[in-house]
């Protein structure tokens, strides 16, 4: 096995863990007040999971500068042909 199907497997292996876990603590606590305490950490981690994406996409496009605009793209476009066209004539006087 590779090393990337080694921790896949490690993976699928330890999210069956933690599922079984949680439905344990959930549906058959072992002592009084498990299971809200579970529930709890459950959406904590939800909560902050979510903050943290949407944080992280609001960092994304306040630091992430805006494209240029199409007609600038064009402009530069007609330019290199331009120049392209130049320097295949210049090709062309120096052959003859």
């Amino acid at each position: 096995m590779t090393r990337d199907q080694v921790v896949g497997l490690a993976l699928i292996v330890l999210s069956v863990v933690v599922a079984i876990a949680i439905t344990y603590l959930l549906f058959f606590p072992p002592i009084e007040g498990v299971d809200i305490l579970t529930l709890k950490v459950i959406v904590e981690i939800a909560v902050v999971a979510l903050a943290g994406i949407v944080g992280w996409i609001g960092y994304t496009l306040a630091t992430t500068p805006p494209p240029k605009p199409i007609e600038e793209i064009e402009k530069e476009i007609e330019e290199e042909l331009k120049k392209l066209e130049l320097e295949a004539k210049k090709e062309e006087r120096k052959q003859i």
